[in-house]
């Protein structure tokens, strides 16, 4: 059940469908023969819009988990490609907010050692005490919401679904935790990568 990798203009629905309803039955063959066949047009779509390098193969290798863990569900209804590349797009947004998070915090850590501790070297292990004392000043709730959406990079249904809240919850929450966080930290400059 091996077939050719696809490329955007290949798609076949003759095969699609045959091969999305083995998948559901759990033949691993067939997962192998979808993954073979979709993985360069994922790679490529998630570059496309703008995952780097270094986060491409843990991306793309979530777009398959997510189409792993949403397979039973999906009806049909839609063309797999419109699904893939709609889960893509999620997980590159995911992507694009962890860096921007990381980014922010290695932005502002950096620019505070230079004023804290002139000479000596700003390590990880001091910015790890640091952003740690910033995520004890926020509730069980809003640290929880954070970290698992702003730090796990759980999507907002999942996070909402893992807090048993609704997703409008889970957006105030992570609102109230970014701004607390933010402030705890020390610093407004941080706030534009995490807002």
């Amino acid at each position: 059940m091996r077939a050719a990798a696809a490329s955007p203009r290949e798609w076949d629905s003759e095969i699609e469908s045959p091969l999305l309803l083995e998948c559901a039955r759990g033949n691993h063959e067939a997962w192998r023969s979808l993954h073979f066949r979709y993985y360069p047009v994922t790679v490529a779509f998630l570059r496309k819009l703008g995952v780097r390098e270094p986060d491409l193969e843990d991306a793309s290798q979530e777009v398959f988990l997510q189409m792993h863990r949403y397979l039973p569900r999906f009806r049909g209804s839609s063309q797999l490609k419109t699904w893939l590349y709609r889960l893509c797009i999620t997980q590159a947004r995911h992507v694009r907010r962890r860096r921007r998070l990381s980014e922010a915090l290695r932005s502002w850590l950096s620019g505070t050692t230079e004023s804290v501790v002139a000479d000596s070297e700003w390590s990880e292990d001091s910015a790890r005490r640091r952003i740690e004392a910033a995520l004890e000043h926020l509730s069980e709730k809003e640290r929880t919401a954070l970290v698992l959406y702003d730090m796990e990079g759980l999507s907002g249904r999942q996070v909402a679904e893992t807090l048993r809240c609704k997703e409008a919850t889970l957006w105030r929450r992570l609102h109230d935790a970014r701004k607390k966080f933010i402030a705890a930290v020390g610093g407004s400059e941080a706030a534009e990568g995490l807002t």
